[in-house]
């Protein structure tokens, strides 16, 4: 297949105070949320003027990718568009439409397979075509890039530029947590055949990857979770990043680097729960902190992006480094489906 665009898509956030109320109820639709909880939620994003950080992110990567595209012979527009706002993927997949695209392929802002990070993607994409009518393009999501080595690079130099910061004499000691969004259980269960679920099997071979580009094979590090939502009587994964801190600060470590690898670039969860709260806790306990940065359009995730598009356009072979080999290419209809009712997704 000829593939003629390439196209965005993403979670999406606001970008300023009159947006955060519409868009979190644009998040939680269906779920029953009161308005009153969200407006609990809501005050994380004042602390940040009521603007996200994801979409100025999107913004540069996109701009980075261009010039990648074209230092690299690849004549593709690239479009972009979001679930949650605007650009809603809705308006770009009619956009893509009227410019005449046939055969757009789909980058998706999430390195994992879930419910959340994958099958409700396609979800979203079959219904923009629904909305688009007749003529909207084929639309083919690319594959999951946890492992991908430009992935990994571009979380490996983050932590060593935190580790960095720290004191010299904490630097070789420093426990190394990686943090990827909590799940609900039932969620990463059907996530895939694997015993503890694909996305935590994933979620822990991209922090056992990075741990080991930064500190060599068989690297300690910790993976643990963080942005739980729901309600209390549903089992989400654990720990949460502020009772791991806690137990790492008993057990007499003295410094911390937290690398979010369960994302792709900054949102309003990684700023407020690991530069806010986490760090509020490691300074409560005494615990030296830094956190490592995400690859937003570092040099070698854009050229990642790069190279998974070139799998489909040329047949470049896939690059992965973990045992799983390449994921996610052509999932089946049924995969990852979405959690038992009283579950709800995760952002």
């Amino acid at each position: 297949m000829d593939f003629d665009a390439l196209l965005l898509l993403s979670f999406g956030g606001p970008e300023g105070p009159d947006d955060v109320m519409p868009f979190l109820r644009n998040v939680t639709r269906g779920r029953g949320i009161p308005d009153a909880r969200l407006a609990e939620v809501a005050e994380h994003y004042a602390h940040f003027r009521g603007v996200s950080p994801i979409n100025e992110q999107n913004r540069a990567l996109i701009a980075a990718l261009r010039t990648e595209f074209a230092e690299h012979g690849i004549d593709l527009p690239i479009y972009w568009g979001n679930r949650n706002w605007k650009p809603y993927v809705a308006d770009a997949v009619r956009q893509m439409r009227d410019d005449g695209v046939h055969h757009a392929l789909v980058f998706a802002t999430s390195a994992t397979s879930s419910y959340s990070g994958c099958r409700q993607y396609r979800d979203d994409l079959a219904q923009a075509q629904r909305m688009a009518g007749e003529g909207s393009p084929d639309l083919v999501k690319l594959r999951h890039f946890y492992d991908h080595p430009g992935f990994i690079t571009a979380h490996a130099d983050g932590v060593r530029t935190a580790l960095a910061t720290l004191p010299a004499e904490r630097r070789d000691t420093a426990r190394l947590v990686f943090t990827a969004h909590s799940i609900p259980v039932s969620m990463n269960d059907v996530s895939g055949p694997k015993a503890d679920g694909l996305y935590l099997t994933q979620q822990r071979e991209t922090a056992r990857l990075v741990a080991q580009e930064v500190r060599g094979p068989g690297a300690e590090f910790d993976l643990v979770w963080q942005s739980r939502s729901g309600p209390p009587q549903v089992p989400w994964l654990e720990p949460d990043i502020n009772d791991h801190l806690e137990a790492l600060a008993a057990d007499g470590v003295s410094a911390v680097v937290v690398s979010p690898t369960g994302f792709v670039s900054d949102h309003i969860e990684v700023r407020w729960d690991l530069d806010v709260e986490a760090r509020d806790t490691a300074a409560a306990l005494g615990l030296t902190y830094a956190r490592a940065a995400t690859p937003g359009a570092h040099p070698a995730f854009v050229a990642a992006v790069r190279e998974l598009v070139e799998e489909r356009i040329v047949g470049a072979p896939p690059r992965a480094l973990g045992p799983l080999g390449p994921t996610g290419i052509d999932c089946p209809v049924g995969c990852c489906p979405a959690p038992r009712r009283g579950a709800p997704a995760a952002s």
